[in-house]
C-alpha cells in the first residue's frame, strides 16, 4: 500500500507542479519564469569577438549587441539608410586639392587629392563596466599586472570583485584602427581600406618591420633551442602602435577624430557602420596582454568590451551565450519613423522610447533544425526560421496565392515574416578553365546552354519551397541598380512572355542549339566523346544529395555529363583558392547596401585564384574593369544607373554566372515578440526588441500541459491490483491481533 500511495502522491504533486510558474519540461532555470528575457539560438559556435577580426554573421549577432562603430543603419527604413550611432552627425566628405584648396564635391577624381571626413562623437558615451577601468588607491590599473592568485580563479571578466567604466573618446576609434593595421591581426578588409586610408599600407610595412626586428633579436637571445610560438604566448611583443606616422586617421580633440583619404571612396561610411571600427580601449588591450589570463580563457576574442546595449556575461560557446542589458548605455530612442505599413505593422509602437526594452538575450546552440523547430513550437525560443521538413506544416497558401501560417500555427497567433535578403547565390564557371572559360563566342554560349538547363524557377520550388526569386543579374532586390521587368531581362536565357508580362525560360531545344553552335552537338565534342563537365562542391551532408542528382539529371537533357566532385569544406576551398575547379556553387552576402558590392565580384583585379580576391570566377574583362572603375566611386545618379545596366548585359552575354537567385527568408515570431522587423544590414537589433513575458508564460503552460490521464489510469490500475491483497493481508493483522 505504501508504493501505491508513493505513486498516487507522486501523481498528484506532478500534476500540481505543471499547474505552477513553468511546465515541466521547460529547459530554463525557474526563476527566470515570467523575466523580460530575450530566447534565441545560434548554430556554430563563434571562433572569435575580436571585432578587428570578425567578420561572420554568427559572430555579429553577439558583437552586434555589445560593441558600437560610429554609424548604424535605420532599424525600420527601407531602401537601407545610414545614421549616427556614436557620432553626432554623419560625416560629410570635404574634397581637397594638392594645395589644400577645398573642392566642389563633382570635381573631377583627377583634381581630388584629399578627401577628410570629420566624426565628432556624441558627449558623455561611456564604457561597459569592466576590470580593465578599474583602479588602485594610486590610480594605477588594478588587474595589471593581475595576482596570479586570483587570475588562477577566474574564468570571465565578470568572477573580478571590482569594476569600472570611463568616457568613450576619439583616441579609442584611432587605436581600433591601428590594431586593423597591425600586421599581427588578421582583419580582413585591411586590403580594401589601404587602398584608401593615406598611409596605411607604410604604417603596416613600419609595424612589420619592427616585428620582424623584435622576433630577429630574441632568436638570437634564445639561441637553437628558442621556440618563437612559445615565447610570443608566455611573453607577447609589444609594439608601439603610435611609434610611426599614419596620415590617414588624425585626432582633432578628445571627442573628434578624421578619417583622410586617398582618392573617392563614398562606400567608406558603409564600413564605419561595421563592427571593424567598433572602438577599443587600451585599457583592455593591456588588461587581456597578460599570459596568465590567456591560459584561463579571459582574452578579447571571447569577452569583447563595448558602450553598447548590451553586454556579454556568460560565455560558454558549446552550449549557451548570455547578455545582460549594458548600465552604461547612453540614451537612444526608438525610431520613430520607417516605410510604409511599418505603422500598421505596430512597428512604430514605441516611437521615441529609450531603448533597450530587453534586459537579457539567452542564446543556445542549436545544431539541429529538428530540435530548434520542435522548442519553438513548445515557446520556448521566440523566434524560428522554417525548415524544409516542416515547411507544409506551417505555410500555406491564401487564395491569393501569397504564403502565410497555417493551422496550428495560425492557431497560436504566429505571424510570418518574408524578407528578400541582401544575398546572390549562383553557379559559377572558372574562366580561366580551357573547356568552360574564355571569351569567344562558342564558350559564351556553351555556359548559356547550360545556364539554361539548370531551371531555377524548379530549383526555388523544389529545394527551397517556393523562398527565392530568380535573379537577371549579381545585385539583389533593395539594391541600388537592381530592375526587375522586361528592361532587366536576360536574353540569352529567358524571352519575355507577352500575354503573362512575366519572363520564360528558354526550352531545352534552344539549349542543345546553343550546344551545337558551341561545338557540341548532342554534347558531343568534335573527339567523337561526351562533354564532361567537373561540379565542385562541399555538400558532404545526405540532405545535398538529391540537390547534386537533381543538377546531373537537368544537365543530362541537354546530353551534357555532370561529373560531382564533392569535397570536405577545407579542400573545396583550396580548389577554389587555386582555380581548380569548372563549376561551383557559391553565394556572396552583403557587406553594405551599395551595388559595388556585388558588381566588384567581376573585376579583374580581384580574381580569386591569382590575386586571392574575391573574384571567385575569375572573370576579366577590359571593358568591365574600365566601367567599374568608374562606377566604384560614384554617388547614386542616373549616370552610374546607366553604366551598371552596361555592365549588366556584358556579365548576361559572357555568362561567368549562371542559376542565379535572390534567397527569400521566411522568419517565424510569436504573438509576444515585438519589434521584430528584420534588418540584415544592422548588427545591433537586440536593443530594438520587446517581450510580453506574461502572455509568453501563459502561452507556454498552455502548449506544454502534461497529460496525465494515463498515469491516473496506471495508478488506479494499481490500486485494483494491490487493494485486494492489502485487504487480506490486513484481515489477517486484526486475526492475530485477537489472538
Amino acid at each position: 500500500m505504501r508504493a501505491t500511495a508513493c505513486l498516487i502522491g507522486t501523481v498528484i504533486l506532478a500534476q500540481a507542479g505543471g499547474g505552477g510558474c513553468q511546465p515541466l519540461n521547460c529547459p530554463y532555470p525557474s526563476e527566470e519564469e515570467g523575466q523580460n528575457i530575450y530566447y534565441g539560438v545560434f548554430t556554430e559556435p563563434p571562433k572569435t569577438l575580436d571585432p578587428a577580426v570578425s567578420y561572420n554573421a554568427n559572430e555579429y549577432q553577439f558583437l552586434g549587441q555589445i560593441v558600437e562603430p560610429p554609424l548604424q543603419y535605420h532599424f525600420l527604413k527601407r531602401p537601407y539608410a545610414l545614421e549616427p550611432l556614436t557620432l553626432a552627425e554623419i560625416p560629410k566628405p570635404k574634397y581637397l586639392a594638392k594645395d589644400g584648396r577645398e573642392l566642389s564635391a563633382d570635381a573631377p577624381a583627377d583634381q581630388v587629392f584629399r578627401i577628410v571626413y570629420e566624426c565628432r562623437i556624441k558627449p558623455g558615451i561611456r564604457w561597459q563596466d569592466h576590470p580593465c577601468f578599474a583602479k588602485d588607491a594610486s590610480g594605477k590599473p588594478r588587474y595589471v599586472p593581475v595576482d596570479p592568485a586570483l587570475a588562477g580563479r577566474v574564468s570571465s571578466p565578470e568572477d573580478f570583485p571590482e569594476k569600472s567604466s570611463r568616457d568613450l573618446t576619439a583616441a579609442d576609434y584611432l587605436l581600433e584602427i591601428r590594431r586593423m593595421a597591425d600586421p599581427r591581426i588578421h582583419c580582413p578588409i585591411r586590403e580594401t581600406l589601404s587602398k584608401y586610408l593615406v598611409g596605411m599600407s607604410e604604417y603596416t610595412a613600419a609595424l612589420e618591420k619592427d616585428l620582424q626586428k623584435e622576433r630577429a633579436r630574441r632568436k638570437q637571445d634564445g639561441g637553437a633551442g628558442y621556440n618563437q610560438t612559445l615565447d610570443e604566448a608566455e611573453h607577447p611583443i609589444r609594439l608601439d602602435l603610435e611609434g610611426h606616422p599614419f596620415p590617414g586617421i588624425e585626432q582633432v580633440d578628445a571627442l573628434t577624430f578624421r578619417l583622410v583619404l586617398g582618392a573617392k571612396y563614398p562606400q567608406i561610411l558603409y564600413w564605419i557602420a561595421m563592427p571593424f571600427f567598433a572602438p577599443i580601449p587600451q585599457e583592455a588591450l593591456d588588461f587581456y596582454g597578460q599570459p596568465v589570463l590567456a591560459a584561463r580563457n579571459v582574452t578579447l576574442e571571447r569577452w569583447p568590451v563595448g558602450t553598447g546595449a548590451y553586454r556579454l556575461t556568460r560565455h560558454e560557446a558549446n552550449r549557451v551565450l548570455v547578455l545582460d542589458r549594458n548600465p552604461n548605455f547612453h540614451e537612444e530612442r526608438y525610431p520613430s519613423e520607417g516605410e510604409a505599413g511599418d505603422r500598421e505593422a505596430g512597428y512604430l509602437q514605441d516611437a521615441g522610447k529609450r531603448l533597450p526594452f530587453l534586459d537579457k538575450g539567452v542564446y543556445v546552440l542549436e545544431k539541429e533544425a529538428t530540435s530548434n523547430w520542435n522548442k519553438f513550437l513548445q515557446g520556448y525560443y521566440d523566434a524560428s526560421g522554417i525548415p524544409s521538413d516542416g515547411f507544409e506544416r506551417a505555410i500555406s497558401l491564401s487564395a491569393e496565392g501569397s504564403p502565410e501560417v497555417s493551422g496550428e500555427l495560425e492557431r497560436r497567433r504566429i505571424t510570418l515574416d518574408r524578407n528578400v535578403m541582401a544575398s546572390t547565390y549562383y553557379t559559377a564557371f572558372n574562366m580561366l578553365d580551357p573547356v568552360v572559360g574564355g571569351y569567344d563566342e562558342p564558350r559564351c554560349k556553351l555556359r548559356q546552354a547550360v545556364g539554361i538547363a539548370i531551371d531555377v524557377e524548379e530549383n526555388i520550388q523544389i529545394f527551397r519551397n517556393g523562398r527565392g526569386i530568380p535573379g537577371m543579374g549579381p545585385i539583389p532586390p533593395g539594391i541600388d541598380g537592381y530592375e526587375n521587368g522586361r528592361d532587366a531581362l536576360n536574353p540569352y536565357l529567358y524571352s519575355w512572355d507577352e500575354a503573362a508580362g512575366c519572363p520564360r525560360r528558354k526550352s531545352l531545344e534552344e539549349a542543345k542549339a546553343l550546344l551545337a553552335e558551341a561545338g557540341y552537338p548532342g554534347g558531343i565534342g568534335k573527339d567523337g566523346k561526351q562533354l564532361v563537365l567537373g561540379f565542385d562542391n562541399a555538400m558532404t551532408q545526405a540532405t545535398d544529395q538529391p540537390y547534386l542528382v537533381w543538377m546531373q539529371r537537368r544537365l543530362a537533357l541537354i546530353g551534357v555529363h555532370l561529373d560531382i566532385r564533392t569535397s570536405d569544406y577545407n579542400r573545396f576551398q583550396e580548389k577554389v583558392h587555386s582555380g581548380n575547379f569548372q563549376i561551383i556553387p557559391w553565394g556572396w552576402n552583403a557587406d553594405y547596401p551599395d551595388p559595388e558590392n556585388f558588381l566588384f565580384l567581376f573585376y579583374g583585379p580581384n580574381a580569386r585564384s591569382e590575386l586571392h580576391g574575391e573574384n571567385s570566377a575569375n572573370y576579366k574583362s577590359p571593358e568591365y574593369d574600365r566601367l567599374f572603375r568608374i562606377v566604384e566611386n560614384m554617388e547614386t545618379t542616373p549616370s552610374r544607373l546607366e553604366r551598371i545596366r552596361q555592365m549588366n548585359r556584358m556579365l548576361q552575354h559572357d555568362s561567368p554566372w549562371v542559376g542565379v537567385f535572390y534567397r527569400e527568408e521566411y522568419t517565424l515570431f510569436h504573438s509576444w515578440l515585438g519589434n521584430a522587423k528584420p534588418n540584415e544590414m544592422s548588427h545591433g537589433n537586440l536593443k530594438y526588441r520587446r517581450i510580453d513575458a506574461s502572455l509568453r508564460s501563459r502561452q507556454r503552460r498552455e502548449w506544454n500541459t502534461p497529460v496525465w490521464t494515463p498515469l491516473w489510469v496506471l495508478a488506479g490500475g494499481v490500486v485494483l491490483l494491490v487493494l485486494p491483497a492489502w485487504l487480506i493481508a490486513r484481515r489477517r493483522e486484526r486475526r492475530r491481533g485477537a489472538c
